[in-house]
């Protein structure tokens, strides 16, 4: 969906525009007209509605970083566009000097240390989410086939375009199809609870935990949904509710340490996260707070669904003892949402961005490719036995 289809106010590389609009703003996009990457940036959020062009990996790093653009696959998406964009400019700048042209061979050699300096250097900007790492990987892995088949360099640049649209377009119809394996588990009626936030927002569209929502939304189900806040920094609050309230689902805020209380009440049938990397045992690894969310609602009985593209599964991370969790900055706890600071000076503060839920809390794991139950050494290898045929028969999975 184009990112100008909602008129807004346009400034030279940000563009505000009116809050019901949301739903007609895709969370990340190539913007081919200006070669950009445009990002709703969401340290903005609820109060403004702004698009930011990006046309540099280092402005593209800084948005990864501070949390412009989150979730696990929206960062995939806007990682493979970024690399895509500096490559381009690379090339272009490369092919436009005014010294000999640059033969293909010697082109081959500059524009793969580039590719490969440059996705390295987004790769760092978050450790945790796998998707960053996957979809740069895939990235280069176009571009070396692309140099096995004897491609120009100019040719290959054109290849890395053409797959940073495909892992867009995939996240799309990834996103709808975990809506309609988790709407599977759903009845219209259910009181759903959710942390963080693994929406529209999180991703291009839809979402992965609130697709399942949309979806069922649209068919004409009523569901009422839970926010938890999410502290330190508050997507629930600031990102889930408000794309929720913008699509018209009822929805009710709370604070992360009131869940146990509220599953108490029989209002809870289920709750639906999303997730960064999943570990081959079925460990998954989420924002800070959905271990507890989830040792809460197994003592209450309320089955925990983990929403994950198999984009996010790590085969290679043997259990969630393997994930690296990210480290954030003392200020969030301490200061950022506060007008005065509200904690002591100096005060030690411990400020992990993630934590792991076991798998044994985990009651199934739904992919693009159907749901993975315990145990999950066993499901998830079948998922990707399914995938491997699905994508060896160019078949989209439904």
């Amino acid at each position: 969906m184009n990112l100008h289809t909602a008129k807004g106010t346009l400034t030279e590389t940000r563009e505000t525009l009116p809050l019901d609009s949301l739903a007609e703003v895709d969370t990340v996009a190539l913007d081919d007209q200006s070669d950009t990457l445009a990002i709703i940036d969401q340290t903005k959020l609820p109060a403004t509605l702004e698009v930011e062009y990006l046309s540099s990996r280092d402005e593209a790093y800084r948005a990864i970083k501070r949390l412009e653009v989150r979730g696990a696959p929206a960062i995939g998406v806007a990682a493979a566009i970024a690399l895509y964009l500096d490559v381009h400019s690379y090339w272009e700048h490369l092919s436009s000097t005014d010294s000999a042209p640059v033969t293909d061979a010697e082109g081959w050699e500059r524009l793969s240390a580039r590719l490969t300096e440059t996705a390295t250097y987004l790769d760092s900007s978050r450790p945790t989410a796998v998707n960053l790492s996957w979809a740069l990987h895939r990235m280069g892995a176009r571009a070396a086939a692309s140099r096995h088949a004897g491609d120009t360099p100019a040719a290959a640049v054109q290849a890395l375009h053409d797959e940073a649209v495909a892992i867009r377009n995939e996240d799309v119809r990834v996103c709808r199809a975990i809506g309609e394996h988790g709407l599977s588990l759903l009845h219209d009626g259910d009181g759903i609870l959710t942390h963080c936030n693994a929406g529209r927002l999180a991703t291009v569209r839809y979402g992965t935990a609130t697709a399942p929502i949309y979806l069922g939304a649209e068919r004409g189900m009523t569901f009422h949904v839970w926010c938890d806040e999410t502290r330190p920094l508050l997507q629930g609050a600031r990102l889930t509710a408000f794309e929720l309230m913008a699509s018209g689902i009822d929805t009710c805020l709370e604070c992360d340490n009131m869940s146990a209380s509220l599953m108490s009440t029989d209002r809870i049938q289920a709750v639906f996260v999303g997730c960064d990397r999943v570990a081959a045992n079925g460990d998954a690894a989420n924002k800070i707070g959905t271990s507890l969310l989830a040792l809460a609602a197994a003592r209450h009985h309320v089955p925990v669904y983990v929403c994950a593209p198999t984009s996010t599964i790590d085969r290679a991370c043997a259990t969630g003892h393997d994930i690296r969790i990210e480290q954030r900055a003392p200020e969030e706890v301490t200061e950022l949402w506060y007008e005065r600071r509200m904690a002591p000076e100096s005060v030690r503060v411990y400020n992990p961005a993630f934590d792991v839920t076991d798998a044994d809390l985990i009651a199934g794991i739904v992919t693009e490719f159907g749901v993975a139950r315990p145990p999950y050494t066993e499901s998830l290898a079948a998922i990707f036995q399914r995938k491997e045929t699905v994508e060896r028969n160019k078949v989209h999975p439904e």
